[in-house]
């Protein structure tokens, strides 16, 4: 057995699907075996392996044990003379395991092995080639000097900048999305540390290694796509915490004295210093598209004052400055909040949205100045007259930013992109009738078939730049099964960020890309698009949870005469607000929602509104799908109406 292939999948069903295609591919002609390892994935993952590809090893763990623990269980049972350990978000050549193979025989000294990487944009990947984080260099990293003087061998340590990215170098970090090593070193340095859950580990057994005796090393002669942020969001506080925490595990381990002292304080100082960063920077990203319309609604509201004073009552000064302080901010509070609510910031062109939020909060408003101190009641025509203002400056700044964007007025039109497909006609017809089952709104510019230019095609393949120039192409989806990983990847090589680059798997139903690192792929799939998934049901959803919670708990005393199992109804009421459980969700999710969108488990479920006895296994799961599929905070309600003795079970 020359190689063993072990993928670590978790929730990434269509990426492990091309990863796995494409490696079958570069096995071909060699003598290998394929694992997957999947950590409780909720996607459908494991059926989708086992459907699919029969031959491969598949361990199916009930829990996610973590990338170590998983590759571990693999390596353990794996019989190849190298092993490869290989993220399930990657496509590789058809020739990246014979050349990295052969680079290894002929290398005794190697101990493993890295090929050059490139994003979903055709990007490289720095990190293809890294350094160890001594402290000097974790510095350099963290306070953004290595960007700052991106070739130096002193200050780019960590990505080792100073190194070409088209010549095969010794290195000392490999990257985790792709390691190939000889089993016979993890035999004597040991599997991966199992302390890493995630990040860190491929730096730590990289380090062991040359520990041991071996090196490693950079080889570019193959290149891979790996699509970043398929397994964590690079954005996020958790991302940050769990990177950072995973160093000075690291720091701890291999580390001693006043140096390793050192190096612990400052990463845990660099965890709070991105971590603050990268909350502010999502807090102004979150933040910005309101503030605006607060200040447009603020100093509209401002000017209304003192004309509707000046015109109406004859006073400029009749309104007192508690308007200022408190009744425009409360007002502009509430419409904001409103349209939050509606769904008019996840859809900031959604007029219809912005209009429905803004009508809710002008309602709720008049309900709120009838319950205000005299003092702080102004005027109803003037909030009326600051409705119809808020209405014209939030939907006219969506249209001067939709116009600047592109280039017309129309919000309710979704942005035709120019495609061209490459592959032959029966994928061609396949990627067609895949868009249009996902409902993607595409102009098809051509057709380019790989084996040549025929009356139905626009050119050879040799002609693609020229073919995306004349006719502003900004997407190109390669079908795999006409095309070699190589090809798509030279593409994606020489044009770079001039497209959108996608790839159809052979026998796939999902098309997939990315067009940025630092963004996770994206698919066009004719998987069903489940509503409650959607920010606005989850928003909806959860402030339907707390209000009901806090009045529940308001009408307790009357209610625990009613309800079976008052104790019960009061942990409830205790569980929903602080949101580990909801009052509505799926019947039984273990058994009868495994594919379906996760949500907190429920109190109550569409069926248990049915004697037990009156469902059979096949209806709960419908019930189960259509309740994901159709989900409106109504459903909700009515589910809590009818079943609210059950609102105390457990």
């Amino acid at each position: 057995m020359q190689i063993s292939i072990i993928i670590v999948n978790y929730n990434v069903r269509y990426f492990l699907e091309q990863a796995l295609r494409s490696v079958l591919k570069a096995s071909e002609g060699m003598d290998n075996e394929i694992w997957v390892v999947d950590n409780n994935s909720s996607d459908d993952s494991v059926k989708m392996v086992s459907e699919n590809f029969p031959n491969i090893k598949l361990i199916a763990n009930k829990e996610n044990v973590g990338f170590s623990k998983a590759n571990n269980q693999a390596i353990k049972e794996c019989i190849g003379k190298y092993v490869l350990l290989l993220n399930p978000d990657t496509v590789i050549e058809e020739n990246t395991l014979k050349k990295c193979y052969d680079f290894m025989e002929r290398t005794p000294e190697a101990g493993g092995l890295g090929v050059r990487m490139i994003d979903g944009a055709g990007k490289f990947l720095p990190e293809s080639k890294r350094g160890f984080p001594t402290p000097f260099v974790a510095f350099c990293k963290t306070f953004g000097l290595s960007k700052f003087f991106p070739k130096s061998k002193i200050f780019n340590r960590y990505h080792l900048g100073y190194l070409p990215e088209n010549e095969t170098n010794e290195i000392e970090v490999l990257a985790g999305a792709f390691m190939l090593m000889p089993k016979a070193v993890l035999d004597k340095v040991g599997m991966l540390d199992e302390a890493f859950f995630m990040y860190g580990e491929d730096i730590d057994l990289s380090y062991r290694i040359t520990k041991g005796g071996f090196k490693n090393y950079y080889f570019p002669e193959t290149t891979i796509i790996h699509y970043k942020g398929e397994s964590t969001k690079k954005g996020s506080l958790n991302y940050v915490k769990t990177f950072y925490q995973a160093m000075i595990i690291f720091a701890k381990k291999h580390f001693q004295g006043t140096g390793a002292t050192f190096f612990v304080l400052m990463l845990q100082m660099a965890i709070y210093l991105r971590a603050s960063i990268t909350l502010i920077s999502n807090v102004l990203k979150n933040l910005f598209l309101p503030l605006i319309d607060a200040t447009l609604i603020f100093f509209g509201m401002y000017f209304l004052k003192d004309y509707w004073a000046k015109t109406y009552y004859h006073n400029a000064d009749y309104y007192p400055n508690s308007f200022l302080y408190f009744n425009i901010p409360l007002y502009i509070t509430v419409w904001l909040l409103s349209v939050y609510f509606r769904g008019g910031y996840d859809e900031k062109y959604n007029l219809k949205k912005i209009g429905a939020g803004l009508l809710t909060g002008t309602i709720l408003v008049a309900a709120v100045y009838g319950l205000l101190d005299l003092q702080y009641r102004t005027s109803r025509a003037l909030i009326v007259m600051s409705a119809f203002w808020a209405a014209i400056a939030m939907m006219g700044l969506r249209l001067l930013i939709h116009f600047i964007k592109f280039g017309h007025l129309d919000t309710t039109k979704i942005a035709q992109k120019n495609i061209v497909i490459i592959g032959e006609e029966a994928e061609i017809q396949r990627v067609k009738t895949l868009l249009n089952q996902a409902l993607f709104n595409y102009n098809l510019i051509g057709k380019i078939n790989p084996n040549g230019k025929s009356e139905e095609t626009l050119s050879e393949l040799d002609y693609l730049e020229e073919v995306i120039s004349i006719y502003s192409v900004n997407e190109v989806i390669f079908c795999a099964k006409d095309i070699s990983a190589e090809t798509i990847m030279y593409w994606m090589n020489r044009l770079g960020s001039k497209v959108v680059f996608r790839i159809l798997p052979e026998s796939a139903s999902s098309i997939i890309g990315s067009s940025s690192k630092d963004t996770s792929g994206e698919l066009y799939t004719v998987e069903i698009n489940y509503k409650i998934a959607q920010k606005e049901s989850k928003r909806n959803k959860r402030l339907l949870d707390v209000l009901t919670s806090i009045l529940f708990l308001f009408l307790y005393p009357i209610l625990l005469f009613f309800i079976p199992n008052p104790l019960g109804f009061l942990k409830n009421i205790g569980l929903v607000f602080m949101g580990n459980k909801t009052w509505v969700g799926y019947f039984d999710p273990i058994k009868m929602a495994v594919s379906l969108p996760k949500i907190r488990q429920g109190v109550l479920s569409k069926a248990t509104l049915f004697s037990a006895n009156q469902l059979d296994d096949a209806t709960k799961k419908r019930i189960n799908f259509f309740y994901a599929k159709d989900y409106d905070y109504s459903i909700d309600v009515g589910v809590i109406w009818k079943g609210w003795k059950g609102l105390g079970e457990n």
